[in-house]
């Protein structure tokens, strides 16, 4: 679950950071500000993108700045308003790379491999909530990117939206398995290649695979495709074409 959510104060504030919007609290006097917030939301991504979104914090962020923690509230309102800035910068720094056709099928999954890399560069979006998520001109630019790939498909508007949200969804998924996965293996110092060699024999004590055929004989062709139980790359290329399965199966009925 998790523990970082966007969207969680003041939506007033948050989308007056993110688009630019004078506040109440504007004009008050005070020292000219020398950064952007372009630069503080840098700062952040890449303190996030190093420890994890739990090292973000407003002193942590203040000190790679070079300010102090009072001075950096003059730029955000708090952690919360901070991260929906960070997740609007890597939104809107998404990189959108072109389908292999024009057919809405190599788009969509463009789409998916588009948000596949962003997971990638920044494993930390996989453990922040955005089921509220911060609706400044990044998100919008992506969120329009998105839809447009699916635009001609047939499909009305609401069953449009919910198979851009189903399409990432399933991404968000696989990223979240893959870093899973490398977590386990940093902390046990160990592939899965290693770790189930290492363990084959207590294994073969206790598996029995008389009892259980099927799982013996699945388990072992999939370990040995994959050198372990689970192969992320092989998840997502299968995962995504049955997502987009199901997809042509629903444009189909709709268009015919």
């Amino acid at each position: 679950m998790a523990t970082n959510r966007s969207g969680a104060e003041d939506p007033a504030r948050t989308l007056a950071l993110l688009w630019g919007t004078p506040t109440t609290a504007a004009g008050r006097r005070g020292p000219r500000q020398a950064l952007s917030t372009a630069q503080v939301a840098t700062a952040a991504i890449e303190l996030a993108d190093a420890e994890g979104v739990e090292a973000v914090t407003m002193r942590r962020v203040a000190q790679a700045l070079g300010l102090s923690p009072m001075a950096l509230y003059t730029y955000v309102p708090g952690k919360a308003e901070l991260l929906d800035l960070m997740l609007d910068t890597v939104y809107a720094r998404m990189p959108r790379s072109t389908p292999a056709d024009d057919g809405w099928r190599a788009r969509a999954a463009a789409v998916a491999d588009d948000n596949r890399a962003l997971y990638r560069a920044h494993p930390w979006i996989a453990a922040v909530s955005t089921s509220r998520p911060p609706l400044g001109p990044g998100l919008m630019a992506k969120y329009e990117y998105e839809l447009q790939a699916l635009d001609s498909t047939g499909l009305d508007d609401v069953e449009l939206n919910a198979a851009l949200t189903h399409l990432l969804g399933f991404v968000q998924t696989c990223a979240r398995m893959a870093a899973d996965e490398r977590a386990v293996q940093q902390d046990s110092a160990m592939s899965d290649k290693q770790w189930w060699a290492g363990n084959a024999e207590l294994l073969a004590r206790v598996f029995d695979p008389e009892r259980y055929p099927t799982a013996a004989r699945v388990g072992a062709a999939a370990g040995e495709a994959h050198s372990g139980a689970y192969g992320p790359a092989h998840a997502y290329e299968f995962g995504l074409g049955r997502v987009l399965d199901g997809l042509a199966a629903l444009i189909e009925k709709r268009t015919h």
